[in-house]
């Protein structure tokens, strides 16, 4: 291997190890941290600098162990947990998240709750990944006010689940037709890929809906 492509494997290596300090995805920080670490090793080999390609034996080694993990785990529980509209641990939640949810999701959420309004926590293996807020009308729809997974659940595991017969929430809620206002292209990529679809009104001109379906949870 010419000296010209041994240094363009050692910036590729230091590349992927960048990149994957900027995952927020568990499973995509382990897949990228591996093909980093392998380019490192053979980057060392390349060189004669042993003792970083053991190293890099380890490290590759360690993300692989845990990416079987991750890919191989066929059955994690989620659950659908209301919880009151006043509650402190909702309060925390929605500051702590706060500019996320204005800066990247739904810049025009304000939580007001009302009589209609419900709270729902998302559950993944009973940890706390998201937040459903969302008013009851009269006409059995579901207007969502904010749909929100916290960064390092962003997979859309927990999006198909909920807006699946799976879940229950919505028969629950006994409504047929959950709607959404889509103002930034985060919102419209993340709606239009668990099923919503524009339905435009004159009053509500961004609109997205989605008929839901007729089940008890599971």
């Amino acid at each position: 291997m010419s000296g010209f492509w041994i240094e363009a494997v050692g910036y590729a290596g230091s590349a992927l190890v960048i990149l994957s300090l900027l995952q927020k995805s568990i499973l995509r920080l382990r897949t990228i941290g591996a093909v980093a670490s392998i380019t490192f090793l053979i980057y060392s080999l390349a060189i004669g600098a042993y003792p970083i390609a053991v190293v890099n034996v380890v490290a590759a080694v360690i993300h692989l162990y845990y990416l079987r993990f991750l890919v191989r785990k066929q059955s994690e529980a989620f659950k659908i947990l209301r919880i009151s509209s006043d509650s402190r641990y909702l309060e925390y939640f929605l500051d702590f998240y706060k500019d996320d949810i204005a800066h990247r999701f739904q810049p025009d959420f304000v939580y007001e709750p009302g009589p209609k309004t419900m709270a729902v926590l998302l559950l993944r293996d009973m940890v706390p990944a998201g937040l459903m807020v969302a008013n009851m009308h009269g006409d059995s729809s579901f207007e969502i006010l904010l749909d929100y997974v916290i960064p390092q659940y962003r997979d859309f595991k927990l999006a198909h689940w909920l807006y699946s017969e799976r879940s229950g929430i919505f028969g629950e809620a006994s409504c047929n037709c959950a709607w959404t206002k889509v103002a930034t292209p985060e919102q419209e990529e993340y709606f239009t890929r668990v099923g919503f679809k524009p339905d435009r009104t004159p009053n509500v001109p961004d609109r997205y809906a989605f008929i839901l379906p007729k089940t008890t949870p599971r």
